[in-house]
Parts: structure tokens; C-alpha cells; sequence
């Protein structure tokens, strides 16, 4: 199948997500905690961005806004209930196994089996992508090597710190050397070493030319590596621009709540 490109000027668009959506039906104790009676949630409504070769784009909101799902949707876990989106030429809707093959994806809800070790682990992961020996161990001891990885190769991931489970987690996400980097709140929970060497990492990915999509809560994050931020709002995308168009002359954080505001309060008026 020939792959599909499109053009925004004279970038190449390497990611194009299209109006995807997804509803969830929820139980009885989620709509306790939702304080809802509905019985569906729509965690995604009709979300639509790209993303161009060698970008950095940041998913900002606040926690339930839709950005875990949709990065899951991308990331082919989930299937959108409608709508599809088509990374480097391959839809996750229709061809979810090539999208797999293109792209590394980290999850603060992936949970590393406690048994084995990150030595084993990563030999593992690289084995299911069928990547050739010598170039497994080669960049296991360039990735191993990079985050201290090194020294507790041989330990149990139950033994490990939280950190240190993170920074395999996010080795083990790129072993293939993906040209697609999706990475879901990656500095969440770690202590402030640990985040910068995960920040560093990323300015390296990004000096790299991969494409990158990380959602995050964190202003400073986007601000130091993102080239375009798109914010999600209750499932919605209610703003999508290049970082410096959309900040003017006010910081990140003094933007973003001007835009929480209005949307909620037109959310507001419309439930009157």
C-alpha cells in the first residue's frame, strides 16, 4: 500500500488525527465517582490535530480531560469509536498492527513484571520486534548506559526505585528505535533527577528529528521542549497553535488557565 503523505507548507505532516471519539459506559461506582447519573462518559469528542516530522507536540490539560485516551487511541490499545488517525501512513484503525511497528509508547500505567529484570525485559521486548542481536545489545548498552540503567540490570523490577522502574520503562518503550514517540505523562511522580535525565532525553530525541507526542500537566515541560501545544478541555481540543502564537506575551500557565476559564464558562451558560 502506498503510504500517504500530506503537506502543511513545506513541512512533512507525519501524523494527521482526524475527529476521533470515544464514549465509555460506566458502572455504578463510576458514576459515584463522577457524581453523575449518566451512564456513558465521552472521554474524547471528535479531537482532531497533526503533527509534522520532527515536532514535538505537547497535549496539555488537567487530569480527565481526554488526553490519556486519546494517546491510547493513537497508541492502537483502544479503537476510537469513530473517526481514525493515521501515523506515518498507517491507520489505527485499519492497519493497528503497522501503526505498532512505527512508533514507542510510554504509559505512567505501564507496569513492569516484578520477577524479571531489566536486562531480561529489554532482550524480551527487542525479540517481539525481531531486531537482530548485535543491534540489541549495542543500543541496550547506549540506552542502559545513559540512564543508569546499567549497575542494576540484573536486579528485579520489585526491588527497584520508582525511578529507576520509570527510566526502564522508558528504555524498554524504544527499543526498536521507533520513528513515532508517544509518551503519556513520562516525568509523572518522579523526583527531580529523575525528571531532568527524562527531559534531557527528550531535547536529545527531539535534536534526533523523531516525532514526538507527550500530554503533560506541567507548563515547564512543554515550554522547554514542545514546538506546538494543543490543549484538551472536557474531551475537546479547544486550542491548537504553534507555542508562541499561542502564549503572545504571557506565560504558558497564564494562557492556559484564560482558555480553561472561557471554555468552562461557556460550558456553563450552555447547561442553562
Amino acid at each position: 500500500m502506498e503510504e500517504k503523505k500530506w503537506k502543511i507548507g513545506d513541512s512533512e505532516e507525519l501524523i494527521r488525527v482526524q475527529e476521533i471519539s470515544k464514549t465509555f459506559h460506566l458502572s455504578a461506582k463510576q458514576q459515584k465517582l463522577e457524581h453523575s447519573t449518566a451512564k456513558t462518559k465521552i472521554a474524547v469528542n471528535q479531537v482532531s490535530f497533526c503533527v509534522n516530522r520532527g515536532e514535538v507536540f505537547g497535549l496539555l490539560g488537567p487530569n480527565g480531560a481526554g488526553k490519556t485516551t486519546t494517546l491510547r487511541m493513537l497508541a492502537t490499545l483502544i479503537r476510537p469509536d469513530s473517526g481514525d488517525a493515521v501515523l506515518s501512513g498507517s491507520s489505527v484503525v485499519t492497519q493497528p498492527e503497522e501503526v505498532r511497528r512505527k512508533i514507542g509508547f510510554l504509559t505512567s500505567e505501564l507496569k513492569l513484571e516484578d520477577f524479571f529484570t531489566p536486562d531480561y525485559l529489554y532482550d524480551f521486548f527487542s525479540e517481539l520486534y525481531g531486531i537482530p542481536t548485535d543491534r540489541r545489545d549495542t543500543r541496550k548498552r547506549m540506552l542502559f548506559a545513559r540512564f543508569g540503567i546499567q549497575e542494576f540490570a540484573q536486579v528485579r523490577v520489585r526491588d527497584l526505585s520508582t525511578g529507576m522502574k520509570q527510566k526502564v520503562s522508558l528504555v524498554i518503550s524504544l527499543v526498536q528505535d521507533p520513528e513515532i514517540i508517544i509518551f503519556d505523562e513520562p516525568t509523572n511522580g518522579l523526583d527531580i533527577l529523575t525528571a531532568k535525565v527524562v527531559t534531557d532525553f527528550l531535547l536529545d530525541l527531539k535534536e534526533q528529528g523523531k516525532t514526538i507526542i507527550i500530554s503533560t500537566h506541567i507548563f515547564s515541560l512543554v515550554e522547554k521542549i514542545c514546538d506546538r501545544v494543543g490543549i484538551i478541555i472536557n474531551g475537546r481540543m479547544v486550542a491548537c497553535e504553534d507555542l508562541r502564537t499561542l502564549c503572545g506575551d504571557k506565560s504558558l500557565e497564564d494562557r492556559f488557565f484564560e482558555i480553561y476559564e472561557a471554555v468552562n464558562g461557556e460550558d456553563e451558560n450552555h447547561d442553562k
